[in-house]
């Protein structure tokens, strides 16, 4: 269950699933979006450096400019955004960067 809901009713709620941001969180990814942006735009190329800018590390703006850019509903974009933050985390772990490292 994820923030208390059941699975199937947290994406409802825009409640993430419990694997969802187990790694890392949005105030870290704010916090390191300047160092993030080029992560980004490898994966979501359709952005441009102004929407990345707009963005900067808040997951709302980032769900709607990747819904607006790719033409996708708010529930793909959604996922979409879930999948790359959960792949970039355990990266970032891997490679020492993750949060436990962070917080050193």
């Amino acid at each position: 269950m994820a923030g208390g809901l059941p699975q199937n009713l947290a994406g409802e709620f825009n409640v993430p699933a419990e694997s969802e941001f187990s790694n890392m969180n949005w105030d870290q990814i704010a916090g390191q979006w300047k160092q993030l942006k080029g992560a980004v735009k490898e994966k979501f190329g359709k952005l441009t450096d102004d929407d990345l800018n707009q963005i900067a590390g808040r997951r709302e703006q980032f769900v709607g400019k990747i819904q607006e850019r790719y033409g996708i509903a708010r529930e793909e974009a959604q996922k979409r955004v879930d999948e790359w933050l959960n792949a970039h985390a355990t990266e970032a772990q891997h490679a020492g960067r993750g949060p436990s490292s962070m917080n050193r």
